[in-house]
């Protein structure tokens, strides 16, 4: 949900998702040039309350950067009060809120000298917020309601480095504080939602890519012995059939013929959904990008999404029916397109339609320059974009996308990939495209900060969502998620799915606040690397700057993408 407030000096916007609350703010026009003289940040105070009002806490909001000549001999890595060393931007993300949580948040201007600050608390604006539970309350009208649930993603991280430092992560106990940690609730409403499936009253019907993660292979285990109905397609073809196949018969659900093996070659089997019936009818469904495996829950980002919606329940079924029987993708193309038809443009308001691959026909060789239909269908969603374009590529990132992402425009488009981009890959020149790709610190990257480790857990370390956003923080945003990687073969040839959601500010407010804690966190490391290799690292670049003009200057250029990002998201 998005908390807007103003007093005379200042307005600002809370955007407030499940475990994240992206905060912005600006000075008011008629007072903006004052108040920038002399600017040394800001300090963020946060109070936390409990559901019957009663306030649990109250602190300032901490951060890595400090004044270099302040509280020297503080271990690299030590959070520091944002009173006492302020934040030098205007947006900032507090990545510790709990859902369902009420919480108010003062920013506060910070004058004078790195050594003695000046908290301007009458200028201070605050904002009450609420962030959004977990399971999402019964909608109007029975509109679709959406779960959703994020890990970390970050292992290599200060959090992480701090904590736990950089310990490895026993994958054996999902329980354990580093797996917890790294999980974020991502394995827990995974299990959670196969849980619900108690007793005969229930089925479970799943497609899925890697599955051998023990703990979750046995929770499909453990809702068939308690009576529910469970069929599982599972990819029998690729390098993960054999892990998968020996965590299925260490759970037993091979010998009571749950699993049905999908043998077909072309393309890969990458669902990964699981649709729940009860009473022999379907109530919902849980599908993104996450596999059924550790570094898919623990490792590499990613999402968990869950829709409870009869309709869409039910086309989830029917295509997981059509995937039973093992069909091909020249056979499942038609059926595929018959029952999820692309939209004509953009879909209806407050509609979520899902996309069910394969789906369009792969061209003669002559013509592979050809986009499919649908990825092109994306592509012109994202050239729609007034004001923000948030997007995540895992693999390549198609040439249909590059074309818009080079269009001259005053669209903030943020593309963050899993590695840098490759030599046939081009953002063009405009300068409101703000690229990342994934990384961490090493040893002496950066002053003032530890070193951070690798991803134990993937080959694909870094990125693995598959989202995009258009227009968040718009009345009327648009949500793009599933398990296809945004590919050629995700439409010609792969098992995938996809949904397509317009309308719903809840979901769009929770993609948007996940989306900017990994981007930033990624963004910070990539210029790192990129400086570094260059030779152009700063030695100070790990501290706060002491001339006011120096850090704020950006933020007030036009040609620069932190002057548009200011007005966008403080709306």
């Amino acid at each position: 949900m998005r908390y807007p407030r103003q007093n005379a000096v200042l307005k600002a916007r809370a955007i407030a998702g499940t475990h994240v609350v992206v905060l912005a703010w600006d000075f008011l026009g008629e007072v903006r040039a004052e108040r920038l003289q002399g600017l040394l940040g800001f300090a963020i105070e946060r109070s936390e309350y409990d559901r019957q009002g009663r306030r649990v806490e109250t602190y300032w909001l901490r951060g890595i950067k400090r004044f270099k000549n302040k509280d020297k001999g503080l271990p690299p890595g030590t959070p520091v009060s944002s009173a006492e060393h302020p934040i030098q931007t205007f947006q900032w993300g507090d990545y510790t809120a709990k859902a369902g949580r009420r919480y108010r948040y003062r920013i506060v201007p910070v004058y004078g000298s790195p050594k003695q600050l000046e908290l301007d608390t009458a200028a201070g604006l605050a904002l009450p917020v609420r962030t959004e539970p977990d399971e999402a309350p019964a909608a109007a009208g029975g509109a679709a309601r959406h779960d959703v649930f994020f890990n970390r993603g970050v292992i290599g991280s200060q959090a992480y480095a701090r904590a736990f430092g950089n310990a490895e992560p026993d994958v054996r106990d999902p329980q354990s504080p580093e797996m917890k940690w790294l999980s974020h609730g991502l394995f827990e409403g995974l299990m959670g939602f196969i849980a619900r499936a108690t007793d005969q009253r229930f089925a479970l019907r799943a497609a899925v890519y890697e599955f051998h993660y023990q703990p979750v292979v046995n929770a499909f285990a453990a809702a068939l012995e308690a009576g529910a109905d469970v069929k599982i397609v599972y990819d029998a073809e690729s390098s993960y059939k054999a892990g998968s196949e020996a965590a299925i018969a260490a759970a037993g659900l091979g010998a009571h013929g749950a699993v049905v093996p999908r043998t077909v070659t072309s393309g890969i089997r990458h669902n990964k959904f699981i649709v729940l019936l009860q009473g022999g009818e379907p109530r919902g469904v849980w599908t993104g990008s996450t596999n059924i495996s550790a570094g898919g829950l623990f490792g590499h980002s990613n999402v968990g999404h869950v829709v409870w919606d009869r309709a869409i329940a039910a086309k989830y079924l029917e295509y997981w029916e059509r995937l039973a029987q093992n069909l091909t993708d020249t056979k499942l193309r038609p059926l595929n397109n018959a029952a999820t038809p692309t939209p004509a443009g953009r879909p209806p308001r407050n509609s979520v339609t899902p996309l069910f691959s394969a789906r369009d026909s792969k061209p003669a060789a002559t013509a592979g320059a050809v986009p499919p239909p649908t990825l092109q269908w994306y592509a012109d969603r994202m050239a729609e974009a007034t004001r923000i374009v948030c997007f995540t590529v895992a693999f390549n990132l198609d040439t249909v996308f590059q074309q818009v992402l080079a269009r001259e425009s005053d669209v903030l488009r943020y593309v963050i990939k899993d590695d840098p981009l490759a030599g046939d890959e081009s953002l063009g020149v405009d300068r409101d495209v703000i690229f990342a790709s994934g990384g961490y610190l090493g040893p002496g990257w950066w002053a003032n900060f530890l070193a951070e480790r690798g991803n134990p857990l993937n080959s694909n370390d870094y990125i693995h969502t598959k989202f995009m956003l258009v227009d968040p923080l718009s009345d009327d945003p648009l949500v793009v998620t599933g398990s296809a990687n945004f590919s050629r073969p995700s439409q010609w040839s792969n098992d995938e799915n996809m949904l397509v959601i317009r309308g719903s500010q809840r979901v769009a407010d929770i993609y948007f606040g996940e989306y900017m804690r990994v981007f930033d966190h990624h963004y910070a490391r990539y210029i790192v690397r990129k400086l570094l290799a260059e030779g152009q690292a700063d030695p100070d670049a790990g501290y706060l700057k002491e001339d006011p003009a120096t850090w704020t200057r950006s933020h007030f250029d036009p040609k620069s993408y932190k002057s548009k990002r200011r007005r966008y998201f403080v709306g």
